[in-house]
C-alpha cells in the first residue's frame, strides 16, 4: 500500500473533522443567539452538523460514480452512531432520554430507515426518490423547529430586558465559520474518497465493505467526539438526540442529495438490500424497547450494543474474505445471541410495563 495513499486517508479524515468542528461550532453560536431553543439546536444544527461529513463524502462518491461508497457510508454511519457511540456514551455513563425522543424522534427515525428499504427495494435510489428524501428532511426540521418554540415559550421570553440579538461582527464571524467548515468538508471528503478507492483497490474488499467500515466510522468521528463529551459532562439529551437527529439526516438529506446529484441515481447491490439495510433497520428497532425502559440507557445496553458493533465488524470481514470460520459464527449469532437479546428486551419491557401500571 503507496504511503501516498495512506497520507492522503488520513488527511482527509483530519480535515473532516476539524472542517465539523469549525461548521458546528458556527453554527450552534448563530443559533443560539438568534434565540432558538437548545432542544432544536441538539436535534439539527449539532446533529446535522456532525453528519456534514458523510455529506460531503457521499456527494463526492455519488458525483464520482462510486455508488457503494456513497449508500454504504450511510448505512454504515447509522448503524455505527447507535452501536458504537450511543454504547460508548452509556458504557460511560447512563443516558437519560427524554419523553419527546422516546415518543417521536425514535418512530421517525425508524420510521425513514423502513421508507430507505422500500425506496431501495427495485434495487436503486433514483433522483426522484432523493427528491422525496430530501423534501421530508425539510418537513422534519419544520416540525423541530415549531414543536420547540411551543416547549420553550417561557425560555424564550427574554427576562429582564434580554433580547436575543446577535451583533453584527459576531454574525458575520460565525457566517465565516460555517462557510469556512463547509469548504474544509468538501477538501476532506475528496481525499478521504480517493485514499479510500486506493485502499479496496489494494486489499481486494469491495467498496461496500470499505463505505461500511472505514468510511463510516471515519465520517461519524464528529459524532463520537461530540456524544461521550456530551456524556462526560452529563449533558446526556445531547449525547443521545445527536445520534438520533444524525441517523434521520443521514438518510433524509445525506442520501436524498447524494441521489439527487448521482448522475445514474444510486445502485443498491443485493447485498445492501438483503443485509446492510435490514440491520440498520433493526438497530433503530432496537432503539426503542431500550429507550422505553425507565428512560435511561444502562452500563450494560451500551456494553451490549458496542459488542454487537464488533459481530456485526467481525460479520464483514469474515463475509468478504469468505472466511472458514463464518458460518460457525453465523450460526451462533442467530441461534443464540440475538434471541437471547430479543428475549431480555421482551422482558425489560414488560416489567417496565406492569411498574408503570
Amino acid at each position: 500500500m503507496g504511503i501516498t495513499t495512506i497520507i492522503l486517508f488520513i488527511a482527509g479524515l483530519i480535515l473532516l473533522i476539524v472542517g465539523a468542528e469549525i461548521l458546528v461550532r458556527g453554527a450552534s453560536r448563530l443559533a443560539t443567539a438568534m434565540g432558538i431553543s437548545p432542544l432544536v439546536v441538539g436535534l439539527t444544527v449539532v446533529a446535522f452538523g456532525t453528519s456534514s461529513p458523510e455529506l460531503a463524502v457521499s456527494i463526492q462518491a455519488a458525483l464520482k460514480g462510486q455508488a457503494d461508497i456513497a449508500l454504504g457510508n450511510v448505512i454504515g454511519s447509522n448503524i455505527f452512531n447507535v452501536l458504537f457511540i450511543l454504547g460508548l456514551s452509556a458504557a460511560i455513563l447512563p443516558l437519560a432520554v427524554s419523553r419527546q425522543l422516546v415518543r417521536v424522534d425514535v418512530p421517525i427515525m425508524i420510521g425513514v430507515s423502513f421508507l430507505m428499504l422500500v425506496l431501495a427495494l427495485d434495487n436503486e435510489i433514483g433522483r426522484p426518490d432523493g427528491m422525496l428524501l430530501f423534501a421530508a428532511i425539510f418537513a422534519y426540521t419544520t416540525f423541530l423547529i415549531i414543536q420547540g418554540r411551543k416547549n420553550s415559550v417561557d425560555e424564550a421570553t427574554p427576562k429582564s430586558g434580554q433580547v436575543h440579538a446577535t451583533p453584527a461582527p459576531t454574525g458575520l464571524l460565525n457566517i465565516a465559520m460555517i462557510v469556512a467548515g463547509l469548504l474544509t468538508l468538501a477538501l476532506g471528503s475528496r481525499w478521504l474518497i480517493n485514499g479510500a478507492i486506493e485502499i479496496a483497490r489494494i486489499m481486494g474488499v469491495s467498496e461496500l465493505i470499505i463505505g461500511l467500515t472505514i468510511v463510516a466510522a471515519g465520517t461519524s468521528l464528529p459524532e463520537v467526539a461530540t456524544s461521550v463529551i456530551a456524556a462526560l459532562r452529563q449533558e446526556r439529551d445531547i449525547a443521545v438526540g445527536n445520534v438520533v437527529g444524525s441517523n434521520i439526516f443521514n438518510i433524509l438529506a445525506v442520501l436524498g442529495l447524494a441521489g439527487i446529484v448521482a448522475p445514474s441515481g444510486i445502485n443498491v447491490s443485493t447485498a445492501a438490500l438483503g443485509f446492510d439495510i435490514p440491520v440498520m433497520i433493526a438497530v433503530a428497532v432496537a432503539c426503542l424497547p431500550i429507550f422505553f425502559t425507565g428512560h435511561l440507557i444502562a452500563r450494560w445496553e451500551g456494553v451490549l450494543f458496542l459488542s454487537y458493533y464488533a459481530a456485526y465488524t467481525a460479520y464483514l470481514i469474515l463475509n468478504s474474505t469468505q472466511h472458514a470460520f463464518l458460518p460457525v459464527f453465523s450460526t451462533a449469532m442467530m441461534t443464540f445471541v440475538v434471541p437471547m437479546t430479543l428475549l431480555t428486551l421482551l422482558v425489560l419491557v414488560v416489567r417496565q410495563t406492569r411498574k408503570r401500571q
